[in-house]
């Protein structure tokens, strides 16, 4: 063979449907601290990302704020969460864990104080109880039994394991005797250690089996697949379980937020069947750096999205380097109810084929529809709309096998590939870009003052730092400066095309603390002025991305971004920019959802051979079947949603748990919030088609009011405030909380009774003081009064500034005409009713308040 022929062979992984590997598991969309409490993040995007596990803080501990586990717990239950993992040692402060006493005999007692209070708490949840699941030491090797300050006696239990396994025997039969029915979990090891084996032995003879066996796989996709053998093959010599397993903290920095990288671990922990929770690196409430405030989702969102909705069996996927990180890697699963295969995978950039072998011909027949998606990494704070259509078509069957070929594969990117039966004449739908094109910052010429290119970040080798595209990112565009980043760019056609400028100022940073967003002026061909504000995050090299449109012609040309404008001002902040992104769609119209790719509930099923419908097949509810679509919007507010039927058929419709209204023909216009939304039809009729769901722009059809914070009632010390500039009209109401008295009230009017939407504009830039590398933003919260009622409690994400704003929207009833909205906030409690956080990580304020747009629902 030609040796540079053979280097020139695309990599091949093969996806063979004919060896089943199991009941789809969806293990590995476990979340440590990934939920701050009930609404952030949203119960649309658990619900959507399919959040199986969730390992966080015991009630009331001081380790970080929020994330409560008994707090979190039923919301996280009622979004279909199995079980909370409760950390009893995050009740203490700092890492390694500082739990009082002089003696490793006081430490332990006072552990076990903890202990019997947190049993005594959960002992109240009712039914919720059955999903706690406690894990009474974390990392004991370099913690509670290491050799640092803060250990029991100095020693290693991988040396001298007695007093660890003593005290493990204790805390087990303790909370065994204080709820017979409770579920322990351990080791909780940083690492399969050998010493585990002991700990097994130990804990068989004497009866203090873990009933989930814990540990961390801080390492690697490939130790994942070969630790999890590993510790079945010492079950089997040991004479115990099948135990479950959770892998209950997985990946890094650099692989979290990035549907590349996250793919692998997927892959590796789904093949395993075992549970496992990302990684806490950075701010707690966020999904692991899935989440972009409280309903809106980035690439990793839409990642794990489309992992919750495999269904089916697994089956063998091949890789062209097995159990090698950074290369290719898959996981497929077989639905025969459905008729479909979906591929997951990614890892490599360029080009590679695509193998499915031993194609069913009584589900697919001799043709099958193919289609192919990319998910893009948008960043860690950068929101993501949903994934890419590349590619649909219908490709023949050839011996049981059809070959895809790909090529331009993002390496940062994941791909979905979805086979269903073929040859009904479906229409082949467009793809969702014409063209496209990345142009990284440090390519680009800068002239002026203060250029700095920073980099290396994080790379295989790296993996505590940031993924960054390219590897380098560009500083410079800051208070005072003169610099201007230049990109030379080619268009193919002319047109109106999206720029997206992935960057970031960190919220902390000297020249980003004093005034928030950092803005920068964007020209092209020195012509188009617009002053753009850049992301910010809790760190440096935490991408997002501010996005706006351009008008170009066919050919070159200069787009820059720059310190200062003639017509529009200067900077104020201080910047990093990653990269450029030039995309021209495709013609805007609709959003198309097709039925037969969504989830599917009731007995509702997929048909193949319905005339007219808009993809390969279309779904069949029965009285009760559902249909539900996870769609996404750019903003809160009025959307036309077409609900596409073939035939006759009734059915209602739910958008994020809220009953909109029958099915009904042509565009109906309905709220949708910001980022991400359920939307679920359900059958009302013997038989409803449903063939697709449509959302389009507003057409400005339900009545919309909007109220100023400082037009309302003030008591006590809230106030109208000047100092947030980029509030609505420069003004905004601070100060409400830390008491009833301290409040603010809103007048508004309601064309009819029901249901609406309150979008507020907020912002909260409140952050506790962390003990390590976890920055720790706290949530504010209101207790929002409607009419005088009981009043229901809000929980605002942070925006990393008081001086960067962003919308929540919530349900409420509204009666027609006059409606009261009075806003208070006051330090909540512990979970005893009585004391309170002593260090401050509950606030007792309310956001800054901006405005409240009123929408109905329907």
């Amino acid at each position: 063979m030609d040796v540079v022929a053979a280097e020139h062979t695309p990599e091949t992984l093969t996806v063979d449907l004919g060896t089943d590997t199991g009941p789809f598991h969806g293990g590995a969309s476990g979340t440590l601290y990934g939920l701050y409490g009930a609404g952030v993040p949203s119960r649309t995007l658990i619900e959507g990302m399919a959040v199986r596990t969730v390992a966080t803080k015991a009630q009331d501990g001081v380790q970080h704020p929020g994330a409560d586990a008994l707090e979190i717990l039923p919301s996280f239950a009622e979004a279909g969460g199995k079980d909370v993992y409760v950390y009893v040692p995050d009740i203490y402060r700092g890492f390694p864990y500082e739990w009082p006493g002089a003696t490793g005999e006081e430490r332990l007692a006072d552990l076990k104080e903890r202990v019997r209070r947190q049993v005594a708490y959960v002992r109240t949840l009712g039914a919720h109880r059955s999903h706690v699941v406690y894990v009474p030491f974390n990392e004991p090797e370099g913690n509670m039994f290491g050799t640092g300050e803060w250990s029991y006696d100095g020693v290693s239990w991988r040396t001298e394991p007695g007093p660890y396994f003593t005290a493990w025997r204790q805390v087990y039969r303790l909370i065994k005797d204080l709820d017979p029915e409770a579920r322990v979990a351990g080791p909780n090891t940083s690492l399969l250690y050998p010493e585990v084996r002991g700990f097994l032995e130990y804990a068989k003879a004497h009866d203090v089996l873990p009933d989930v066996v814990t540990w961390h796989e801080l390492s690697s996709p490939d130790e994942i697949r070969t630790n999890v053998a590993r510790y079945r093959a010492m079950e089997r010599e040991l004479g115990i379980g099948p135990l479950p397993v959770n892998i209950n903290e997985y990946a890094h920095n650099y692989h979290l937020s990035v549907p590349g990288q996250m793919i692998q671990w997927i892959s590796a922990i789904e093949e395993g069947k075992v549970d496992a929770d990302m990684a806490y690196w950075n701010i707690a409430g966020n999904l692991n750096d899935s989440a972009v405030g409280a309903n809106r989702g980035n690439g990793q969102w839409w990642l794990f999205n489309a992992y919750g909705r495999l269904t089916g069996n697994t089956v063998r996927v091949t890789a062209p380097h097995p159990n090698a990180q950074y290369t290719l890697q898959g996981v497929a699963a077989l639905d025969r109810a459905k008729r479909q295969a979906r591929v997951l995978f990614g890892g490599a950039g360029g080009a590679a084929q695509l193998v499915v072998e031993h194609i069913d011909p009584e589900l697919f027949g001799t043709t099958v529809h193919v289609r192919l998606e990319e998910i893009p990494w948008t960043g860690q704070v950068g929101e993501s709309d949903r994934p890419l259509l590349l590619r649909d078509t219908e490709l023949p069957v050839t011996d049981g096998t059809v070959t895809v070929p790909l090529t331009g594969l993002e390496e940062m990117s994941a791909h979905q590939l979805t086979l269903s039966p073929g040859g009904n004449g479906a229409t082949p739908a467009q793809p969702s870009v014409r063209w496209r094109r990345t142009y990284e910052a440090e390519d680009a010429t800068y002239t002026g003052t203060g250029y700095v290119k920073h980099g290396p970040e994080g790379s295989p080798s790296d993996v505590g730092k940031f993924a960054t595209s390219g590897g380098y990112h560009v500083g410079g565009l800051r208070t005072g400066s003169d610099g201007v980043l230049a990109f030379e760019v080619e268009v193919p056609r002319d047109g109106t095309y999206d720029v997206a400028v992935y960057a970031n100022s960190h919220n902390r940073a000297d020249l980003v603390r004093e005034f928030g967003p950092t803005n920068v002026f964007l020209r092209v061909d020195g012509e188009q002025p617009r002053e753009l504000r850049l992301p910010l995050g809790y760190q440096w090299a935490v991408w997002g991305h501010t996005d706006t449109r351009v008008e170009l012609t066919a050919g070159r040309h200069t787009l820059t971004l720059a310190a200062r404008d003639p017509d529009l001002g200067v900077t104020r902040g201080d910047a990093v920019i990653d990269r450029l992104d030039l995309t021209l769609h495709a013609d805007r119209a609709d959003a198309v959802y097709d039925a037969e790719y969504a989830s599917l509930g009731g007995g509702a099923q997929v048909a193949y051979t319905r005339p007219g419908a808009s993809g390969p097949g279309a779904v069949v509810l029965p009285e009760g079947g559902t249909v539900t679509f996870w769609v996404y919007a750019p903003g809160d507010g009025e959307a036309s949603v077409t609900v596409d039927r073939l035939g006759l058929g009734d059915g209602l419709l739910t958008i994020n748990g809220e009953d909109v209204g029958a099915v009904r023909e042509g565009a109906v216009p309905l709220f949708l919030a910001g980022g991400i939304n359920k939307v679920t039809v359900t059958g009302t009729s013997e038989r409803l088609v449903v063939d697709r769901l449509r959302v389009g722009p507003s057409r400005g059809l339900l009545p919309t009011t909007t109220h100023q914070a400082e037009d309302g009632s003030l008591t006590g010390t809230a106030r109208v405030t000047g100092a947030f500039p980029y509030a609505t009209g420069g003004k905004a109401v601070d100060g409400v909380g830390a008491g009833p008295a301290n409040a603010l009230t809103l007048t508004v009017t309601a064309e009819r009774d029901g249901r609406h939407a309150l979008t507020i504009r907020y912002s909260n830039g409140e952050q506790a003081a962390a003990t390590h590398y976890n920055p720790d933003p706290v949530c504010r919260h209101a207790d929002l009064h409607v009419n005088g009622a009981a009043p229901q409690r809000l929980l605002f994400p942070t925006t990393f500034h008081f001086n960067n704003f962003a919308d929540l929207s919530v349900p409420v009833t509204l009666r027609r005409g006059t409606n009261t909205l009075t806003f208070t906030a006051d330090e909540p409690l512990d979970f005893d009713g009585v004391t309170r956080n002593p260090l401050g990580q509950r606030s007792p304020y309310a956001p800054v308040l901006d405005r409240v747009t009123v929408t109905p629902l329907a």
